[in-house]
C-alpha cells in the first residue's frame, strides 16, 4: 500500500465533543479538549480573490498547517456548526491537503506536511473573530493531544466612498477596439462570393433571355404570337381580378406581331396612334374595326377598373387569332408579286 492511500486511511474528520460555531459573534466553543493540549501558533487566513483587503462576499479560506505528521497518525477535526441568519457562512466541510511527503531511513514512517481548511464568506461589513481550531490527534502509540491553533480575525470592508469629492457620473460607453484586417478577411471574402454568386446569376438570365428572344426571332411572327395566344384561352384568367392580366397578354402578343409584321412601334404606341398606322395596312375594314374595339376595351379594363363581361372575354382570343392568320395570309399572297424580279430589258444596239 503506498503513502498516499495511507494518509487516506489515516486522515478524517471525527465529531468531536467540542465542536466550532460559526455565529453572528463568533465565539470561542472548546467544550471538551481530550488529552493534553498542544499550542501550535496562528491559523491562516487566505483571501482567495488575491486583493489586499476583504469586501463582502468574498471568499476566504480558514485553517491551519501540520508540519511533519508520521504516517499513520489519525487526525480529527471539529465539526462545523452554522447558526440561522448569521452573516458569516461556512461554505462547505474540511478539504484536507496533502502539501509534501518526506521518506525517512528504512523501517521509519514518512513525515507530512497537511493543511486542512474551511471556505467562508461574509455578507456583512465588520470585524469578526473567528473561532480557535482544536485537531485530536491519535498517533502511532495510542497517545491522544489536542493540537490547538490560534483564532484570527476577518476585517470584512465595503468599497468606500467619498462623500466630499463623490460625483455622479454617466454610464461609461463599451470599450471600441481597432477592426484588424485579419478580423474582417472572412466578410470581405464572403461578400466577394456573394457578388460573384449574384454577377453569375444575372449573366445566366441575361443569356437565357436572349437566346429565348432570339429563338423567338428566328420563328415567323405568326408562329410566335399564336403559340402566345394559345396560353391565353379558356376562363381562367375571366374573374373580375384577373381581367388586367388576361387583356395585357392578348393586346401585348397583338403589338409584338403588329411591330414584327408592319414595323409599327406598337409597344411604345397608344391604341389611337397603332391603328392611325394600320389605316393604309392590308387589315380587312370589318377586322379592323373589331381589332381596334378590343384593345379600347382593353383599355379600360387595365385604366378604368372596366369589368368585361364573359362574352366580350370569350370573343377576345379568337378575334386576336383571326387577326394574326388574316394578316399573315395575305402576306403569303402577295409573296409570289413581290417575289418576281423584273425582266431585264433587252440592250439597246447602236444603229
Amino acid at each position: 500500500m503506498n503513502v498516499m492511500r495511507k494518509l487516506q486511511l489515516s486522515i478524517f474528520t471525527m465529531l468531536l465533543a467540542s465542536s466550532v460555531s460559526f455565529g453572528a459573534t463568533a465565539a470561542d466553543s472548546l467544550a471538551f479538549i481530550p488529552g493534553k493540549v498542544i499550542p501550535m501558533g496562528e491559523s491562516f487566513l487566505e483571501n482567495l480573490q488575491k486583493r489586499d483587503s476583504i469586501l463582502i462576499a468574498d471568499q476566504v479560506l480558514y485553517g491551519c498547517e501540520l508540519k511533519d505528521v508520521e504516517e499513520g497518525t489519525v487526525l480529527g477535526f471539529p465539526e462545523v456548526k452554522q447558526e440561522e441568519n448569521a452573516s458569516l457562512m461556512v461554505l462547505g466541510e474540511w478539504q484536507i491537503d496533502t502539501l509534501k511527503v518526506r521518506k525517512q531511513k528504512k523501517g521509519a514512517p514518512s513525515l507530512l506536511d497537511i493543511r486542512a481548511s474551511l471556505r467562508m464568506t461574509a455578507f456583512d461589513e465588520g470585524e469578526y473573530r473567528l473561532p480557535a481550531i482544536a485537531v485530536a490527534r491519535l498517533d502511532r502509540e495510542g497517545v491522544v493531544d489536542t493540537l490547538v491553533f490560534n483564532p484570527s480575525v476577518l476585517a470584512v470592508r465595503t468599497m468606500p466612498v467619498d462623500t466630499a469629492t463623490f460625483q455622479l457620473h454617466d454610464i461609461k460607453g463599451q470599450i471600441k477596439y481597432p477592426v484588424t484586417f485579419r478580423e474582417i478577411l472572412p466578410y470581405l471574402c464572403l461578400a466577394l462570393l456573394l457578388a460573384a454568386l449574384v454577377a453569375l446569376t444575372v449573366f445566366l438570365v441575361r443569356k437565357y433571355r436572349r437566346k429565348k428572344v432570339e429563338a423567338e426571332l428566328q420563328d415567323p411572327a405568326h408562329i410566335v404570337a399564336l403559340r402566345k395566344l394559345e396560353t391565353y384561352r379558356g376562363d381562367r384568367l375571366w374573374a373580375p381580378e384577373k381581367q388586367k392580366q388576361f387583356y395585357s397578354g392578348v393586346t401585348d402578343t397583338l403589338r409584338e406581331y403588329v411591330v414584327r409584321r408592319y414595323g409599327i412601334g406598337a409597344m411604345e404606341m397608344t391604341t389611337k396612334e397603332i391603328f392611325d398606322d394600320l389605316k393604309d395596312k392590308d387589315v380587312p375594314e370589318d377586322l379592323y374595326a373589331e381589332l381596334k374595339e378590343l384593345f379600347e376595351r382593353a383599355d379600360f379594363v387595365k385604366f378604368a377598373k372596366y369589368v368585361a363581361d364573359n362574352t366580350e372575354n370569350a370573343s377576345a382570343v379568337p378575334l386576336a387569332v383571326r387577326f394574326v392568320t388574316t394578316t399573315y395570309q395575305s402576306e403569303i399572297e402577295s409573296q409570289p408579286e413581290a417575289g418576281k424580279t423584273p425582266d431585264k430589258p433587252e440592250p439597246k444596239i447602236n444603229e
